[in-house]
């Protein structure tokens, strides 16, 4: 008996031969997938997500297809793509002219990935070609890791979702610079692959500044929910600051506690992202959990950071670049002298 992404398979592959966006999962999230090759198909997810086109793509391939179509593979890249391909890794490299100048925001480079999960493989193989696949969803909104989030963030602007189940993973891939002189590796973007995981290969990690739209993924306010959210801090801060609110127990009613392994019942309510402690399932869960508390009727999140380490830096980097600042919660014994009025939002 066919799954069901098999039974949509023929219908997908003719609508991305015809220039549309078809919703493909991908073991890190569900990507928004067009034909790379096609410029009229590239600007229509440009369109569809809303996404300026100052922020490129993401071009993704098959393990069987031959690169240096597309590509300048340098000693560097073929390293990683023999020893992290298919994964969650994006690779940034020198282009060729085959790749438009829309998919790559005018950069002479473009990021390239492989993808592991199964689905999208079948479906980057029995097109033919790459296909550009950024997160399929509304630009600067939460990542989607189930078809039903696709469908409920696009709604009518997307044909087709292939069916994959949730994504294995959770957070968007890493994005390291392949064009850099050896033995530096320029971290873009934190992702599937940990730090500690390429370390472990003799590369030394850089982390600069990223260049805006040199790429995807990288821009400084982005994964926002659709309520606020604020990252929690300990310390006690000044409420003047604009990037900081100070919150009271009154107020903690209203709001939801996202926490990294521990729950806090003086929220409205309480979620947590793994009570193990575990960065690999706290990132299966982060777009998740996200998600589910925008919907439950909350004014905002109370966010923890995970500590650093594995997939921790992944995860702190996609909450920080979707909250609106940080937020002084009075967990423990509440002094009645003491006033916060700053709202939340």
């Amino acid at each position: 008996m066919q799954e069901k992404w098999q039974e949509q398979l023929p219908r997908a592959l003719e609508l991305l031969s015809a220039g549309e966006c078809v919703g493909m999962p991908t073991e890190t999230v569900y990507g928004l997938a067009a034909d790379a090759l096609n410029p009229r198909a590239v600007a229509r997810v440009f369109e569809t997500k809303r996404r300026p086109a100052f922020d490129p793509l993401i071009i993704h391939v098959s393990p069987d297809m031959d690169l240096d179509h597309f590509v300048t593979l340098n000693d560097t890249a073929r390293g990683l793509i023999h020893e992290l391909w298919p994964g969650p890794l994006t690779l940034l490299i020198k282009k060729r002219s085959i790749i438009s100048d829309l998919v790559t925001s005018g950069h002479e480079t473009v990021a390239v990935r492989c993808p592991a999960h199964p689905v999208a493989q079948t479906l980057i193989r029995s097109f033919g070609g790459p296909l550009v696949a950024p997160s399929a969803n509304l630009f600067g909104q939460l990542s989607p890791t189930t078809a039903e989030a696709v469908r409920g963030g696009l709604e009518d602007s997307v044909k087709l979702v292939l069916e994959g189940g949730r994504c294995d993973i959770g957070v968007e891939s890493t994005i390291v610079n392949t064009t850099a002189p050896p033995p530096a590796l320029p971290m873009l973007r934190l992702g599937g692959i940990s730090p500690e995981r390429l370390s472990a290969l003799g590369f030394e990690l850089s982390y600069p500044t990223p260049i805006i739209g040199q790429a995807p993924g990288t821009l400084k306010n982005h994964y926002a929910p659709k309520i606020p959210l604020y990252l929690w801090t300990a310390e006690r801060v000044d409420p003047d600051e604009a990037d900081y609110i100070a919150v009271s127990p009154a107020k903690q009613e209203g709001l939801a506690w996202l926490g990294w392994s521990s729950h806090r019942a003086n929220f409205g309510g309480s979620y947590i992202l793994s009570e193990s402690g575990d960065s690999q399932e706290a990132a299966y869960n982060v777009f998740s959990q996200l998600r589910l508390i925008s919907e439950a009727g909350f004014e905002g999140i109370i966010a923890e950071l995970p500590p650093q380490g594995g997939l921790g830096g992944a995860i702190q980097d996609r909450l920080r670049r979707g909250a609106s600042g940080f937020a002084f919660c009075h967990i423990g014994h509440y002094n009645r002298e003491e006033q916060w009025s700053l709202p939340v939002g």
